[in-house]
């Protein structure tokens, strides 16, 4: 071996060209780390990869099947709000036909009991000017008769006879206003 080593040590030596036995060396150690590394850390590494793809693949997929759930909801969040305005128009235009409703029977109600109040008012109006008539019949009555009583000088206290003689008078001032109230 010695003679090899003087040999190599004549010969000049190239930067780039390793010596044979340092590449068998190093082929052997090479062979001998990727020999471990296939066999003892390749496939936990394959394994690490693979739990991450599928965690990821699995966490895409989670993502959407929550999306596609999410938009369901949405919609169907839109279709209940879409119902819930259109309940809200419904019951704004029944309240308002209801209020119109209420006004028109308020008003109805107000002219029915208005026409009672005049109507209840033309009864108590003919019902006293009746009485007014009848009183100031008597009280003309009993003036005429005691004037009449005083002119001719004796007494008319002839009833029958005094309800004719004042029937008589009060009828012809009753023409007499009709006539005047007719001319003008």
């Amino acid at each position: 071996m010695n003679a090899l080593f003087l040999a190599a040590a004549e010969e000049p030596q190239n930067p780039l060209i390793p010596h044979p036995d340092e590449l068998v060396i190093g082929l052997i150690a090479f062979i001998i780390v990727f020999g471990f590394l296939a066999k003892k850390l390749l496939p936990n590494i394959n394994k690490v990869l693979e739990e991450r793809r599928e965690a990821i693949e699995g966490g895409i997929e989670k993502a959407e099947s929550a999306q596609i759930e999410a938009q369901s909801v949405l919609e169907q969040y839109k279709a209940q709000l879409a119902e819930a305005r259109h309940e809200a128009a419904r019951l704004r235009q029944e309240a308002t036909e209801q209020g119109t409703a209420i006004i028109q029977e308020m008003k109805a109600e107000g002219q029915r009991q208005r026409e009672e109040i005049i109507a209840a008012g033309h009864a108590q109006i003919e019902a006293d000017r009746k009485a007014a008539a009848t009183a100031l019949r008597q009280d003309v009555g009993k003036l005429a008769t005691d004037l009449a009583g005083k002119l001719v000088g004796e007494s008319l206290e002839d009833h029958a006879r005094q309800s004719r003689t004042i029937d008589r008078f009060l009828d012809e001032l009753e023409a007499k206003a009709e006539s005047t109230g007719a001319a003008r």
